[in-house]
């Protein structure tokens, strides 16, 4: 398969999947358990951590060998600044934390399910960023094994859009009283991934000096979702531990993809 070819198949990979998840609103005449719902989110937040470290800030640091013994600058300056772009994000954006049920951001007139529908929008934007930044960096090393690790990296972002598009769908079944908006709302909420998917790959791949700084910039916006908003929401229930183990298998899926494909 060409280069180009993995790379349409990757950023495809990310908004298929949670278009998937999403269908599955039709199958089920519930919503998910409180455990399986903590399985999801800690299954999601493992496959997150172990792409930030793995596929983002390891090869951030080692595309910035030109600092010498600063390399590890872009990779912690990225970091925080990954952070800080979702803070903004949060406070830019009106939306409805799933998990506490609270508005955050500017308080304009939105129906509830636009508002829980933005904020798993916000959550998904450094997902689509990460991919289409690990594709720009395959690009402009023009390597074909780093379209392969790539990929690996849309693959394992995919795996964890299927479970969370299935959790956005089913709750907002019961907030708008349709399958078909839930289903609607759901795959809405991933559209902005392949969006920032090709942003983030034409920004990478024709900066070339920026890569190890995109690459940790789109770490620290996933770790910071993860921290701030999964990992709690997996915690609330009385089921923990089903949340911890999930983070521990998502993690090690992600850790086979990278190694496995890079």
């Amino acid at each position: 398969m060409s280069d180009t070819g993995i790379v349409i198949i990757g950023i495809s990979i990310i908004f298929v999947m949670t278009t998937l998840g999403s269908a599955l609103v039709f199958l089920f005449k519930k919503t998910v358990s409180p455990k399986i719902n903590t399985v999801f989110i800690g299954f999601a937040s493992g496959i997150m951590i172990a792409a930030s470290v793995w596929s983002l800030l390891l090869p951030s640091i080692e595309s910035a060998q030109n600092f010498g013994k600063l390399n590890w600058l872009p990779a912690a300056v990225g970091f925080i600044i990954g952070g800080v772009f979702l803070v903004l994000l949060d406070k830019i954006i009106p939306h409805i934390h799933g998990g506490t049920n609270m508005e955050e951001g500017p308080h304009v007139n939105l129906a509830k399910p636009i508002k829980l529908m933005l904020a798993v929008t916000i959550h998904n934007i450094p997902e689509g960023l990460a991919v289409g930044f690990a594709f720009g960096a395959a690009a402009a090393s023009g390597e074909h094994a780093a379209y392969i690790a790539a990929l690996g990296l849309a693959i394992g972002i995919g795996i964890q859009n299927l479970p969370e598009g299935a959790a956005v769908a089913l709750p907002m079944r019961n907030a708008t009283g349709s399958r078909g908006k839930a289903f609607l709302y759901g795959t809405a909420s991933g559209a902005v991934e392949p969006i920032f998917a090709v942003m983030g790959f034409f920004l990478a791949a024709h900066i070339a000096v920026l890569q190890p700084w995109l690459l940790a910039f789109a770490a620290g916006a996933m770790i910071f979702v993860v921290a701030e908003d999964l990992i709690p929401d997996a915690k609330m229930t009385q089921h923990s531990h089903l949340g911890t183990w999930g983070v521990m298998v998502g993690f090690v899926v992600m850790m086979i993809l990278d190694v496995a494909l890079g």
